[in-house]
């Protein structure tokens, strides 16, 4: 009897290789079929099965490699791998690769073991007769509910390629716009972090070691110039009380995130966000955008306007904003506009409520929404262009000032000292 070999998936989505005995390529893979394998590939020893024998080997090779991890519900992989997994399922689908088979080639290829663990997964369920969305569900922490609705209208319009292209555009404008975010708050505070460290090295070891000399020098404190004397004073008080400071700090922070866990403590929170001078624009902004940017990718996928409007509010990210989706949303259930509560709310701008009142009178909503969404993140990007190029000489001058302050308290005494010998001399 022929003997055949083969390379299949199990049912894990996991890549296997071996041989069989066989009549004929038919009989073989009805029986790979029945062993619950999905074969790939499938040559009669002799007859072609050179390719088949490389792969075979090439996978023998990588198992126990890059190892996929079970992953339960409460798994989590950062935003960035969820967006890389679905562009590349994006671009296979529209390439005319099947769910099934593109999933499988993610999970084969995926970097990340816990991705990887949940991919495979993933295919499995799907392979068994559930539905893209339901699996997805499983996974809570991985999927939120707007990638899950997307999805499940997806499916159901039979545009899946389609929405999952628009979720992983949306997702690389919202990691770009976060990119531009932090980089616009790492900066003052590397910056004032930088500062606070000189000021206490210099307050804890530098003024101490000049005190000893003055001492040395003058030996009467009053001749000391009075920036000197508040200075050295103040460095005193540093020291006898730094640990009761470090306390305070720390307990101060644990404090503040303690209180901003709390429902009204996040309510103020988010109400400062938004009031904060030069950053609070930078913040409304950024709202603004990704509320326009949401509603518009769901709306447009296909997602009714009021189950769209509950995950825009979820994923909102400030509770001020998402009080005023409540808002709408309770307008819109009742068959009104969007217009008056959006007005209400006093957050959107009257450009943004004018472009809305136009998408609803003519009927494009979705285009008109993510028309401000763009607009919106350019806005963001040269506002944070704005206080960079704002904050940087601010925060050097600041710097500068207190390390001058410091500088010349220390050397005030030195200056009197040398008229004092040059005199003498």
């Amino acid at each position: 009897m022929p003997k055949f070999h083969y390379i299949a998936l199990d049912q894990n989505g996991q890549e296997v290789a071996g041989e069989l005995d066989a009549s004929t390529e038919a009989e073989a893979i009805n029986l790979l079929r029945q062993s619950q394998l999905y074969p790939t590939q499938v040559a009669q020893e002799g007859k072609g099965d050179a390719a088949v024998k490389k792969r075979a080997k090439t996978t023998s090779a990588a198992k126990g490699q890059n190892k996929a991890v079970r992953a339960g519900a409460n798994a989590k992989v950062k935003a960035k791998v969820l967006m890389i997994f679905t562009r590349q399922l994006a671009t296979l689908i529209d390439s005319g690769l099947p769910l099934l088979r593109g999933l499988t080639v993610l999970a084969r290829q995926e970097p990340n073991p816990v991705m990887k663990g949940t991919v495979s997964t993933i295919a499995e369920n799907v392979q068994t007769g559930s539905t893209f969305s339901e699996t997805l569900s499983q996974y809570p922490k991985i999927f939120n509910k707007l990638y899950i609705n997307m999805v499940k209208a997806g499916e159901l319009g039979g545009v899946l390629e389609i929405v999952l292209n628009r979720l992983a555009e949306y997702q690389e404008k919202a990691q770009k716009l976060k990119n531009k975010i932090v980089a616009a708050m790492v900066y003052p505070i590397i910056v004032m972090f930088i500062a606070v460290a000189i000021m206490v090295f210099l307050m804890l070891v530098i003024v101490p070691r000049f005190e000893k000399i003055f001492e040395d020098m003058l030996g009467d404190k009053n001749k000391l110039p009075e920036l000197t004397k508040l200075v050295i004073g103040f460095s005193r008080w540093m020291g006898d009380n730094f640990l009761y400071l470090a306390v305070g700090v720390i307990v101060t922070v644990i404090g503040w995130r303690l209180y901003a866990a709390t429902k009204k403590g996040r309510r103020v929170v988010d109400q400062l966000k938004l009031k904060l001078p030069l950053f609070g624009d930078v913040q409304r902004k950024t709202a603004i955008s990704r509320f326009s940017r949401t509603l518009g990718t769901l709306v447009t996928s296909g997602v009714p306007i009021l189950q769209a409007l509950n995950i825009t509010r979820e994923t909102a990210g400030n509770t001020i904003i998402s009080d005023a989706i409540s808002k709408v949303h309770d307008a819109v259930k009742e068959g009104e506009s969007m217009v008056a509560p959006l007005e209400a709310s006093k957050v959107f701008p009257p450009m943004v409520i004018s472009m809305v009142d136009v998408g609803e009178e003519t009927g494009q909503l979705p285009e008109m929404l993510l028309k401000i969404a763009d607009v919106y993140e350019d806005e963001v990007d040269n506002s944070v262009s704005a206080l960079t190029s704002m904050l940087e000489p601010l925060m050097i001058v600041v710097l500068a000032v207190v390390v001058g302050v410091i500088v010349m308290a220390l050397f005030l005494p030195l200056i009197e000292v040398i008229k004092g010998l040059s005199g003498g001399a």
